[in-house]
């Protein structure tokens, strides 16, 4: 691809565009779906077993073809109608139900904005994302994971007009008439406020666009050779990675959505074997569970041909195990809530070399260059710079914060990601390592995904996070928390030291060790460093020796 830079020497990599964007709305993307595949299969739940339903149903393995997912849509736009104005932006805080699925349509059918919440979120932080996204409506689940939902929305019922329990969800929204005109919404019209993963602090709402959505549905899709498939993806549907990634891409290429309540290993696989998914979406700590787990084999997984991983990098080591563990292809994409997501992608035809190295190509419409962090001038081919990202699937900006759009928006239309990435002639995405995430020793910058990829290779480690200490002598010194893989036994910190050495710069090594069963993780599967942080600042994290 390297005739497509308008300069060979910068890296520079204007859109294609010779694939459109799409302009309808997520509501059209459904209506064209139920058109051309109207007994087809849309959507399947998947609970685990002796869980009752969430939302008053009798029975919990239901089933929807397009026609009727688009008919109780509809349904629900209407009874929307009647407690809200189009507009208006409405809180939809619960689990992965299939309520949550019709409502997702049902609220771009009717004209709102959809405002999506982690069901984990406590009292507060809910209170903050109504009141930030100045939300007229909330509707939750009565309880999940033993949270009680219900009293929390009591408490916060004061931020806004109107309140709806999902477990009345039968009594009333089913019963509702769906007669007269749904309004007209345009395709740029604003459709979501998607909190970002806050892995820096404070989330901040990306408000992201119709057409935006439905087109990086669709291109995701069309790199991973997705068409008429059965996706199974137990992403969270609050999270970009579930709403648009999972449930928009089924609808805008006409496959099955098979949509589990939560993650739990045992429960996916036995989905996986009984529905004959093909697609699999997770992070790579849901392919690890599912790979360590005991009875892994009692089931027969050998259907599914794509596994797509976003969230984090994923490690040539961990690739390798999860290609072969699964006897698929392993394709990791790289995007950002405010891009709608996806901005590149390997696919089904990319090198093994490429697969494990790089986060492939741009999508189609999605412009991309690699910036001077301090000066914001291209950098040069190869070289290391913050990537920016331009094209319509991009936000139109944070929600009512214009000082945190400027800062992330240059005036010119560019992006800010936060990430550290290179750009090669072909137009190869590489990502480095995250600008907040960067170690300054003594004045020398140290990048933790290089860190992190050499201790990747060592046997007996799963995972591996490096973040940097505060250090009276050096400023920040290096600090390593690794996962041990399942029935290994814990390695000396001075035995994965010398792994290191063999591999990396003395200054560059961990000074100070730690061993983790878990990492605080957001919503989209990226570990929050600044909790690991704080964990080791307050002696909460157990250290190694």
């Amino acid at each position: 691809m390297s005739h497509d830079f308008p300069d060979p020497t910068l890296s520079h990599l204007p859109a294609d565009t010779s694939v459109p964007l799409l302009l309808m709305t997520t509501g059209d993307a459904l209506r064209d779906a139920a058109r051309r595949h109207p007994e087809r299969i849309a959507l399947v739940e998947v609970m685990p077993p002796g869980l009752p339903s969430l939302t008053g149903a009798s029975d919990t393995a239901r089933r929807w073809t397009y026609a009727e997912l688009l008919a109780q849509a509809e349904q629900c736009a209407h009874w929307l109608l009647t407690r809200f104005t189009p507009g208006e932006r409405v809180c939809l805080w619960a689990p992965n139900v299939p309520e949550w699925v019709i409502l997702q349509y049902g609220v771009a059918l009717a004209g709102l904005v959809l405002v999506t919440a982690n069901p984990a979120l406590r009292s507060a932080e809910l209170r903050y994302a109504l009141r930030q996204s100045r939300c007229t409506g909330l509707l939750y689940t009565a309880e999940f994971r033993g949270t009680d939902m219900a009293a929390v929305a009591r408490e916060v019922a004061g931020e806004v007009r109107e309140t709806f329990c999902l477990l009345n969800w039968q009594t009333e929204v089913r019963t509702h008439s769906a007669r007269g005109e749904l309004p007209h919404v345009q395709a740029l019209d604003p459709a979501q406020i998607q909190y970002t993963s806050g892995t820096t602090g404070n989330p901040k709402g990306a408000l992201l666009h119709h057409a935006g959505l439905v087109t990086s549905a669709r291109l995701t899709c069309n790199r991973a050779g997705i068409e008429a498939s059965v996706v199974i993806s137990p992403m969270p549907l609050f999270h970009t990675a579930g709403a648009v990634l999972s449930s928009l891409g089924c609808v805008t290429t006409g496959s099955t959505y098979v949509l589990p309540l939560l993650f739990e290993p045992e429960t996916l696989m036995r989905a996986i074997a009984l529905e004959r998914c093909d697609v699999f979406y997770g992070v790579p700590t849901m392919q690890i569970a599912m790979l360590d787990h005991p009875k892994r084999d009692q089931y027969d997984l050998s259907t599914l041909r794509v596994a797509i991983s976003g969230g984090a990098p994923v490690p040539p080591e961990l690739l390798h195990r999860i290609e072969t563990g699964f006897h698929c292809d392993l394709l990791t994409l790289y995007g950002q809530t405010e891009c709608s997501p996806t901005i590149s992608m390997v696919g089904p035809n990319d090198n093994q070399e490429d697969k494990a190295t790089t986060v492939g190509q741009p999508l189609p419409q999605v412009e991309i260059r690699i910036a001077d962090p301090a000066s914001g001038k291209t950098q040069s081919v190869g070289a290391e710079g913050e990537i920016e990202v331009r094209g319509p699937q991009c936000m139109l900006g944070y929600f009512e914060m214009p000082e945190e759009t400027a800062q992330t928006m240059r005036p010119d239309g560019w992006l800010r990601t936060g990430d550290l990435g290179t750009l090669d002639r072909r137009g190869y995405l590489r990502v480095t390592g995250r600008l907040k995430d960067m170690i300054i020793r003594g004045g020398e910058n140290i990048y933790p995904a290089e860190v992190e990829a050499r201790l990747m290779e060592h046997a007996t480690v799963a995972m591996a996070v490096v973040f940097g200490i505060p250090d009276a002598r050096w400023g920040e010194v290096v600090g390593a928390a690794v996962q041990i893989r399942a029935g290994m036994p814990l390695p000396a910190a001075e035995a994965l030291r010398a792994h290191c050495l063999s591999m990396l710069a003395p200054q560059k090594l961990p000074t100070v060790w730690f061993s983790c069963d878990a990492f605080p993780l957001t919503a989209s599967g990226k570990v929050q460093k600044f909790r690991l942080r704080e964990l080791a600042e307050t002696n909460q994290l157990t250290q190694m020796v």
